[in-house]
């Protein structure tokens, strides 16, 4: 088990829900600061604010593919470098997690409707939090892990400047005319 997995398992068992186990795990590393990385990825958790919908520890590991290679510029466009970067990184961690999960949704990982108070407590009773939810946890940072490690140092496409961007707000190129 590498030290994020470890860091990831950590959170979990403090009863952080998983995507803020995923997130909170990379955030420093990219600039965001553990409280930050934790309230942004609270609403994700169990499949997206229980919706048992894309799993969460699955969008904590979007979200940190993101902070790495996310977009800060606009150039009016809505792609360029580093969003085809994050698309493509984004599509091969979910196509990873499914080949060792069977799935991405978490109703199909859990089994059941966790939107449902009986189903939640089921699921508690039955241990999935602990087993399941801790599984997708682990396999999301290992998956994270390897594409960050698989990428070249080059592919996070730089700014105008030739520099990569630590900017924590959003800008926006100057467009021609007054």
């Amino acid at each position: 088990m590498s030290s994020k997995t470890e860091l990831a398992k950590q959170y979990h068992d403090r009863g952080f829900n998983c995507a803020q186990s995923v997130l909170a795990t990379f955030s420093q590393d990219y600039g965001l600061g553990e409280e930050a990385a934790l309230k942004i990825s609270t609403g994700f958790g169990s499949g997206m604010g229980r919706l048992c919908e894309v799993c969460g520890a699955l969008t904590g590991a979007f979200m940190v593919i993101g902070l790495k290679h996310g977009r800060v510029i606009s150039d009016g466009t809505k792609y360029g470098p580093n969003t085809e970067t994050t698309y493509g990184l984004v599509a091969e961690v979910s196509r990873r997690f499914k080949d060792r999960n069977k799935s991405i949704y978490c109703r199909e990982l859990i089994g059941h409707d966790l939107s449902i108070p009986e189903e939640r407590e089921k699921a508690r009773q039955a241990g999935l939090f602990a087993t399941t939810c801790s599984k997708c946890i682990q396999d999301a940072v290992e998956l994270v892990e390897d594409v960050v490690r698989e990428q070249p140092a080059h592919a996070r496409a730089p700014n105008n400047d030739g520099k990569h961007s630590t900017s924590r707000t959003p800008r926006e190129e100057p467009r021609g005319g007054p």
